[in-house]
């Protein structure tokens, strides 16, 4: 029988309580890791936080939070200046008690929706950054892909709260905080964890699926840092610390710089079919799937490497797919995840070609689709768990987000469009994913991360 997360807490775990359920068994089964020590201040950029490294199979990779949670919500209907004067206060009392640059404190990511901007709508058509390259807002309107289902929703929230921490009792706080501001509508939480198995045991991902009885758990590899069995977080394949920031590689007209600092956001909530993925490929298939056709890796490695020299360019991709009729996951996406050519910031950093741009938060869930929703009729929402991922990802514009989505089914920026079916194996990872939610949102910098624009309005 599959345990739900009823039974689950009324059972074999009767001694978790609080609330949280199954989720506060990462802090019982993972072991925190070590942080580096806080710096100075908090930086500018509120989406950045300090991540280790370790080693995995001789690559460098992140070590991500151990929790990570999404509460978002629907602004009522009132004075924004006394609003972003409590949502401030707040902001700041939690970052008193738990250091905001380290997820052995808490990390706090606050991201507004076209709904709030809409409400300051003067100061939003004079100050919101503009994509040159494209030519185009950087917030663009949320919209399906070619993959997804037509029953995708498009959300409309003001606003998202991006909490990481290793340590679940941090997150709860800042939970209770927010659910605290009477002018906060909580629409939605979103909890999940990710890694736990860099020291060689078993990681957070395979204990949780395991504990919850989600089909396909038992065929998670032991340490996978996420549930499809590969490492994502290796440092080569991560944007590095300032170049998802507006400003960095040229696209964006800040008009007036008052979101210098700050990125663009997506969200959204897959729902993964472990069965498929472990019983329908098998391994070989699973590194063509997930890496590109020709990829090499030893049996049941996880960390394949993905440095520069190892990517792929829009001409391989395209060769690739005329000589096999498919193409993986990572080689759709780097011709336009990674720098074409090297690249000097307005600080004087390099950034050679080959460079990726994304920086990516994602993290795996056993909600379904969602801890807590406000509507769950519309959102389908039901307590028994399921595999998931909540995905979260900063990009220096949206348009740069559409690029590298685009290209997952088959669609480059060049006009090109390969002949392949949507949600088919030749697209990597869409047959066995499905997008249940999505949303865009603008991170403005610290110093603007409450109410941005309404003292302009």
């Amino acid at each position: 029988m599959k345990l739900t997360r009823r039974r689950f807490v009324g059972g074999a775990a009767a001694a978790v309580v609080g609330g949280a359920g199954i989720y506060e068994l990462v802090d019982q089964l993972g072991t925190s890791p070590k942080r580096p020590a806080r710096p100075v201040a908090a930086f500018d950029e509120q989406h950045l936080i300090d991540l280790r490294t370790t080693q995995s199979e001789g690559v460098e990779v992140v070590v991500p939070p151990l929790h990570s949670e999404i509460v978002t919500a629907a602004v009522d209907d009132v004075d924004l200046a006394q609003a972003r004067q409590q949502l401030d206060d707040a902001l700041a009392s939690l970052e008193s008690s738990y250091d905001p640059t380290t997820p052995a404190g808490l990390g706090i990511t606050v991201a507004w929706g076209s709904p709030y901007f809409a409400r300051v709508h003067a100061a939003a058509q004079r100050h919101l950054p503009f994509d040159r390259r494209a030519q185009k807002p950087v917030l663009l309107p949320t919209r399906r892909f070619p993959s997804d289902p037509e029953t995708t929703i498009l959300e409309q929230n003001d606003v998202a709260f991006l909490l990481r921490s290793d340590t679940l009792a941090h997150i709860q706080a800042a939970e209770r905080a927010l659910r605290g501001l009477d002018f906060l509508h909580v629409t939605s939480v979103r909890r999940g964890f990710a890694g736990g198995g860099f020291d060689g045991k078993q990681s957070l991902p395979k204990k949780l699926a395991l504990a919850a009885g989600v089909p396909g758990a038992d065929l998670i590899p032991d340490t996978s840092e996420l549930f499809l069995g590969f490492t994502s977080t290796q440092k080569s394949g991560l944007g590095p610390r300032l170049i998802a920031n507006h400003e960095t590689l040229g696209y964006v007209d800040l008009r007036g710089g008052y979101f210098h600092g700050g990125t663009h956001m997506h969200l959204s909530h897959i729902s993964e079919d472990l069965e498929a993925w472990y019983l329908n490929f098998d391994f070989g298939e699973r590194v063509v799937t997930a890496f590109a056709p020709g990829q090499k890796a030893k049996p049941n490695q996880q960390t394949v490497p993905q440095g520069p020299k190892d990517i792929h360019d829009a001409a391989q991709m395209r060769q690739t797919f005329d000589r096999t009729g498919r193409f993986g996951h990572s080689a759709s996406i780097q011709p336009t995840s990674r720098l074409l050519q090297d690249h000097v910031g307005p600080d004087g950093t390099v950034y050679p070609k080959g460079t990726a741009i994304p920086q990516r938060a994602d993290f795996n869930t056993l909600d379904n689709p969602f801890f807590f929703s406000a509507d769950p009729a519309r959102d389908k929402w039901t307590k028994d768990p399921a595999a998931g991922v909540h995905f979260v990802v900063f990009n220096p514009t949206g348009d740069d987000f559409e690029r590298n989505r685009l290209a997952m089914d088959g669609q480059l920026p060049d006009g090109t469009k390969l002949d392949v079916q949507p949600r088919s194996r030749a697209q990597g990872f869409n047959s066995v994913l499905t997008t249940t939610h999505r949303q865009n949102f603008l991170v403005p910098p610290r110093r603007h991360r409450s109410f941005p624009l309404a003292e302009l309005s």
